[in-house]
């Protein structure tokens, strides 16, 4: 499943610099895995790959995320 295939690649993606998290999210209309990054998605195609277990593989640049201090 897409689940498990985000399961096995998670910590992999997570140590290149620039990934800052993954997520299932939606491409075409079909389920996709997301890589969220704080780089341009240019700078991070040539170590992940375009498609993975027949699920498109989409980078798209969100920034850098940070913990919310408590109010």
């Amino acid at each position: 499943t897409i689940e498990q295939v985000l399961e096995e690649r998670t910590d992999q993606w997570m140590a290149i610099p620039g990934v800052e998290g993954t997520a299932i999210g939606l491409f075409k209309d079909q389920p996709c895995i997301m890589i969220l990054s704080s780089v341009a998605p240019r700078q991070l195609r040539s170590k992940i790959p375009e498609t993975l277990n027949g699920y498109q593989v989409v980078i798209q640049q969100t920034g850098t995320f940070r913990a919310l201090e408590d109010q």
